[in-house]
């Protein structure tokens, strides 16, 4: 039953948004394309919302043994995630936004069809799903002089119930993530080029001080515990006309040891599209192949969709 509420309320979000873009277009009909205009580097105008469901499926039948490198088949798993991000400029001089991102997970193991993750199931065994993450964001152009280089720092507090069961839901910690992003456009405004460097703490104990404890449980979602996490992409993006866009990405990424005794990085890289369906209204679909990784790193996809409303 929580399940299918769970649904529906995800329909009924969606379906607000695409009637409040609807009239937001019929009220303001400014000229030019907000996928070019709007980029993460670009901040809202006061007043001004910015609302962005985005899906991912990534989903693994191979990953990395422990520091070598070299890449094993396993049994097929699926990890779901929604990404509802709101927010509203504060400022008259459009340099802060303030807003909240909510994350929704549903996970599979054991070699299940990949579409099966949809089911959202809690069998305490190999599905597991639910909310997990809320976390308060602030978006903030530093210099007036570079309007497009901005950052946005968010803090992540793990919500979901912590079970002793084997399936893992999603990281145990409390994660302060703070996002730099730059763009820049090109060859007459049919390029540009975006680049994003994150630094994202985890904080929380460490499995062996939640084994020591014996008051934790499901430990393994404690392994990014007390460590740094460093992804740096890039996205080159070509626009066949104002309302579209195309893009290949590339990123990097490092999870550090910061005294948990456990490191990570991977290589990924990947492919996108960009549509301008209404004055308001975006759909972003793409694809990222994770090609390299270490320290028992899956080598999975992950195929996203994402639904964009400014208002």
């Amino acid at each position: 039953m929580k399940n299918i509420k769970m649904k529906k309320t995800l329909v009924l979000a969606i379906a607000l948004v695409i009637n409040f873009a609807g009239f937001s277009q019929e009220e303001d009909q400014n000229e030019g394309s907000n996928i070019q205009t709007y980029t993460p580097s670009k901040l809202l105008k006061k007043g001004q919302w910015d609302i962005k469901f985005f899906n991912s499926l990534y989903t693994q039948t191979k990953t990395t043994g422990d520091g070598t490198g070299k890449s094993f088949d396993i049994d097929r798993q699926n990890f779901f995630t929604n990404t509802t991000e709101v927010y509203t400029g504060i400022s008259k001089n459009s340099r802060i936004n303030v807003g909240l991102i909510i994350q929704v997970r549903a996970n599979n193991y054991g070699g299940q069809d990949a579409f099966s993750v949809f089911d959202f199931e809690n069998n305490g065994i190999d599905s597991r799903s639910g909310l997990t993450t809320i976390a308060p964001s602030i978006r903030v152009q530093p210099f007036a002089s570079v309007p497009n280089f901005s950052f946005t720092s968010s803090v992540y507090f793990a919500v979901f119930e912590d079970k002793d069961v084997p399936a893992y839901l999603d990281k145990r910690s409390t994660f302060w993530e703070t996002k730099f992003f730059y763009d820049k456009t090109f060859g007459g405004g049919d390029w540009q080029i975006f680049t994003e460097a994150d630094f994202g703490f985890n904080f929380g104990e460490t499995t062996t001080d939640a084994l020591e404890s014996g008051d934790a449980v499901n430990v393994g979602e404690r392994f990014a515990n007390n460590s740094l996490f460093l992804p740096v992409s890039a996205f080159l993006s070509y626009f066949p006309s104002s309302k579209s866009t195309l893009f290949v990405n590339a990123q990097q990424a490092f999870l550090m040891d910061l005294g948990n005794e456990f490191e990570q990085n991977y290589t990924q890289l990947g492919f996108g599209g960009k549509y301008q369906l209404t004055q308001a209204l975006n759909i972003e679909a793409s694809y990222g192949k994770i090609v390299r990784g270490n320290n028992f790193q899956g080598l999975g996809s992950t195929f996203s969709l994402g639904l964009r409303a400014l208002l």
